[in-house]
């Protein structure tokens, strides 16, 4: 069954995240935020300003937080620390595959301004390869939840709920923000979003909306496009993946990051081994990005309504 969603307006999915720390730092005083010094630009400074005795700002300096964040979780708390999706995840890499997930710690990793929406900042800030580094580390779960409320669940979710190390991956510009407060967020098990058997979309983060806009759109010309949301990347619902491909015959993923080593190689890694049929993937073209308005961005390289549509398109007339 599809589950219900409105657009309540534009929200920042970083803003979700410093919620979801916030509230879970305030039910667990165990939860230790750590700071690299642009708190205020990965929603931090939520937990910092109402929190200070469980906040502690280590500067510029990434790779120290990891080690940081190691020995605290090592001492029986529960490290989370956030900053920029480039430097969280690939400045990191060393300190996060050696000290966090050889050693199966459960240390939180906020990557902000992830994907083209850190904009203007240009190709050295915007993160397209994170989902591809994390999801190769042993013991690491990623998730990618597609708005700003679903992003606060999935923080809580993670702080509490989950064991070992974990890599959740926001933006920094407003999205539409339409899921529930009340949904049902299980991490490992996709959304279905929309009903279809023509073809599905797999789509994950800010790319989910463009999905649902692309299945409207693709219903009016007589497709049914299955939507789902692949919140959690690693582990990746295969289930939900291989009953897609079962009943569709065609899946499209979706992805605001490289065409290589995310969304679209999971799916594909699942559907070659389980159930064979034609991929299409929407993300990133193999380059860098450049700087410019988000929106211009994502229109410029097809990361929209339009190329997933135009994904779809192509792959049901070559059949």
């Amino acid at each position: 069954m599809s589950i219900q969603y409105v657009n309540l307006g534009d929200k920042p999915t970083r803003t979700g995240f410093g919620e979801g720390l916030l509230a879970s730092g305030f039910r667990h005083p165990e939860v230790i935020a750590l700071g690299a010094d642009i708190t205020t630009s990965v929603g931090v400074n939520l937990f910092a300003e109402q929190l200070p005795g469980q906040f502690i700002s280590l500067g510029i300096a990434e790779q120290n937080c990891v080690g940081v964040a190691a020995g605290l979780a090592l001492e029986g708390k529960i490290p989370v620390f956030a900053t920029y999706g480039v430097f969280a995840a690939l400045r990191t890499t060393d300190q996060i595959r050696v000290s966090v997930c050889y050693n199966n710690l459960h240390v939180v990793i906020g990557g902000a301004h992830a994907g083209l929406s850190v904009g203007p900042d240009g190709a050295t800030h915007q993160a397209l390869e994170d989902l591809a580094i994390m999801r190769v580390l042993p013991n690491m779960t990623v998730l990618s939840p597609c708005d700003a409320t679903q992003t606060k669940i999935a923080t809580i979710q993670a702080i509490h709920h989950v064991q070992g190390p974990v890599y959740i991956r926001f933006g920094r510009a407003a999205m539409p923000d339409f899921t529930s407060k009340h949904q049902t967020f299980e991490v490992g098990k996709a959304q279905l979003l929309h009903p279809g058997n023509d073809c599905a979309i797999i789509a994950t983060g800010h790319l989910v909306w463009e999905a649902l806009q692309a299945a409207y759109l693709l219903k009016d010309e007589g497709i049914h496009a299955r939507v789902i949301n692949m919140h959690t990347i690693k582990p990746v619902d295969r289930e939900m993946i291989i009953r897609a491909a079962r009943e569709t015959g065609i899946i499209v993923t979706a992805e605001e990051h490289q065409v290589t080593g995310g969304l679209g190689s999971a799916v594909a890694e699942v559907v070659a081994c389980e159930y064979p049929v034609p991929l299409k993937f929407v993300g990133m073209p193999d380059r860098f990005g450049e700087s410019g308005e988000p929106r211009e961005l994502m229109e410029k390289y097809g990361l929209t309504h339009r190329g997933i549509i135009q994904a779809v398109k192509s792959i049901l007339s070559g059949i």
